[in-house]
């Protein structure tokens, strides 16, 4: 815990810098989708949708990396991305378990890997 504790700032970089590569979703929707599902949603409404995704989760992606410079916003920052990541993973294993052959199962054990991170900096500085 620790060692988690004590690299936090790089951890929140490294997670932040990864969780921004969502922007080709903003930028490329239908290259985006193609590559984490294999499949792509077609027509107006998705690429609203899609691209919004996109744009959320890359600002998702920003807030990591300022709280990794920011101690005020860090704990917030971490909740709000973990809560965010934790749906992502429940809706792929609840909903889209035919698209863990593609890119998005890389997805969700890396968003499972950051939760636990955020979780254990959380709980280990939740006195402090």
């Amino acid at each position: 815990m620790k060692l988690i504790i004590a690299n936090m700032k790089w951890i929140m970089l490294v997670s932040g810098i990864l969780t921004c590569s969502m922007t080709l979703a903003l930028l490329a929707p239908q290259a985006q989708q193609q590559f984490m599902f294999g499949e792509s949603l077609n027509g107006p409404l998705a690429e609203i949708i899609v691209r919004n995704w996109g744009a959320l989760i890359a600002l998702g992606g920003a807030l990591l990396i300022y709280g990794a410079y920011n101690l005020a916003v860090r704990p917030l920052t971490l909740v709000a991305a973990s809560i965010s990541k934790t749906i992502f993973i429940i809706l792929v294993l609840t909903y889209g378990q035919q698209f863990l052959d593609h890119q998005v199962k890389g997805a969700v054990i890396g968003d499972l890997l950051m939760v636990i991170l955020f979780a254990t900096y959380l709980i280990g500085t939740r006195n402090k």
